[in-house]
């Protein structure tokens, strides 16, 4: 099974987190840009789509500073001891981590 699978939100909210530590590709960050009116007609919303996912999780404005403050010392300390950092892995791990609602 896919983990995305009936879970439509979830790589949103994970594209999300990588705009946060700006690892979202270029072609990633146009795909969900050219989205954001089907996203705004889905949930009866207006905005960009960071705005619409920001406003359907009820997160403060502040959140993209709290990721990219988890993302700095998770990269400062894994790198520190030689590990690669993958972005899409951490913000896999974030989004599990923080919105089990949205990955169960």
């Amino acid at each position: 099974m896919s983990r995305y699978e009936g879970k439509p939100f979830l790589r949103l909210l994970e594209c999300y987190v990588l705009a946060a530590i700006d690892q979202l590709d270029a072609g990633q960050s146009e795909a969900l840009k050219n989205m954001e009116p089907k996203l705004a007609a889905v949930y009866n919303t207006s905005g960009t789509w960071l705005e619409i996912v920001r406003d359907q999780m009820d997160l403060p404005e502040s959140f993209p500073m709290k990721i990219r403050e988890v993302w700095g010392s998770n990269l400062a300390r894994l790198q520190a001891s030689g590990v690669l950092v993958d972005p899409n892995e951490f913000a896999m791990a974030f989004v599990d981590q923080n919105f089990p609602e949205v990955t169960e």
